[in-house]
């Protein structure tokens, strides 16, 4: 395969290639070679023009994994005409709805064994997640009434760390009772913080995730 002539192409091509080995072989057992040998006949100097690193690369990656949520959370945190409450539970059902979610599933990564990309979520989740997206909805949600809540910034850290981290089963293995067990404790969790943000469409939308993930470990 010759080299492609469109850079963008060129560096789409190396993270569709590097993200589906970090997914399947962990980040630490996938070399740069590794990566090579998927790329079609890309050189290695195809990669080291773009990127100088392995690290790079999976900087790269997530950043691309997480563009799309975070342009779904950016959208209902700036959408008008319904309560801060509203916009919770909106990023819920349409975060466990998205089409990508069933790729994700079925790829099946095991987080738990891939330090380097268990890190980069969490990093994700606390740095950008909750203080950007999930804190401002809280603090709106108690601007106009929906929400009660001393501390906004540690009630967005515990619910997006909670829902993104404890809840995820590619990270702690669970069986699919177990993840339920976990959802149905989360949502007593939020209603005891008056947030009845979780209803039976999201829990079974998760259950059949979990079930998804449990068929392709």
């Amino acid at each position: 395969m010759a080299r492609n002539k469109h850079p963008e192409e060129t560096v789409s091509l190396i993270l569709d290639v590097a993200g589906r080995l970090f997914m399947e072989k962990g980040y630490e057992y996938t070399s740069i070679q590794d990566i090579i040998d998927n790329l079609g006949g890309l050189s290695k100097g195809a990669i080291y023009h773009h990127f100088r690193s392995k690290e790079e690369i999976l900087i790269a990656v997530m950043d691309r994994m997480t563009e799309e949520s975070n342009r779904m959370l950016g959208l209902i945190r700036d959408r008008s005409g319904i309560s801060g409450k509203e916009k919770l539970k909106a990023i819920f059902k349409e975060s466990v709805a998205r089409p990508v979610q069933e790729d994700v599933f079925t790829t099946a990564p095991d987080l738990g064994n891939n330090p380097r990309l268990l890190y980069s979520l969490f990093k994700e989740t606390m740095a950008v997640a909750a203080p950007d997206y999930i804190q401002p909805i809280i603090e709106e949600g108690i601007a106009d009434g929906s929400i009660s809540a001393d501390h906004p910034r540690e009630l967005a850290e515990l619910i997006i760390l909670v829902a993104n981290i404890w809840m995820n089963p590619m990270i702690f293995g669970d069986s699919v009772d177990r993840t339920c067990g976990k959802i149905s404790v989360f949502r007593q969790m939020m209603a005891g913080f008056g947030l009845d943000i979780v209803d039976d469409e999201i829990m079974e939308r998760m259950r059949e995730l979990a079930v998804t993930y449990q068929k392709n470990r």
